[in-house]
């Protein structure tokens, strides 16, 4: 697997991988590209012969935000989230974040126990921040890492 940087040219990766982790709710080539446009956003595609995951993130007043992190249902359990949280928050540190946010839905078991590993802790609940369509609105654990003094 290799990870590059987030540019205007992986923005089609960017989205297909998007689009096969989140079918419901996937973010179009177009959005990439717009908000790789923005101050403090940054991203990485996983890839191994295809798009394999994503993530994009952004920095303001010392925080990063983990906007998106997804990977494709062929590529899960093989450490590429892992490889993209420690990519994003590595590069948050460089450009002088001190601590990081992420909302992750309640029922995503896999993916809370990633960010627990990695050092990220609890810190709120949004109640019905996904919409899930016909099943209806899930909730979101906020969760917080201090890149000072985190694990990942």
């Amino acid at each position: 697997m290799k990870l590059t940087r987030a540019s205007a040219a992986e923005c089609a990766d960017m989205a297909a991988a998007h689009a096969q982790a989140f079918a419901a709710k996937a973010w179009r080539e177009d959005e990439f590209e717009d908000l790789l446009e923005g101050e403090g956003i940054y991203g990485f595609l996983a890839k191994d012969a295809q798009p394999a995951g994503v993530i994009l993130c952004r920095v303001a007043a010392g925080e990063v935000e983990v906007l998106t992190v997804g990977v494709t249902p062929a590529a899960r359990r093989r450490g590429v989230a892992q490889a993209l949280m420690r990519a994003g928050l590595a590069e948050a540190r460089e450009i002088g974040a001190v601590e990081a946010f992420l909302e992750v839905a309640v029922d995503n078991e896999g993916a809370i126990a990633l960010y627990a590993a990695l050092g990220f802790r609890k810190t709120g609940l949004r109640k019905s921040y996904y919409d899930r369509g016909p099943a209806g609105f899930t909730d979101a654990l906020v969760m917080r890492l201090d890149l000072n003094g985190g694990s990942a």
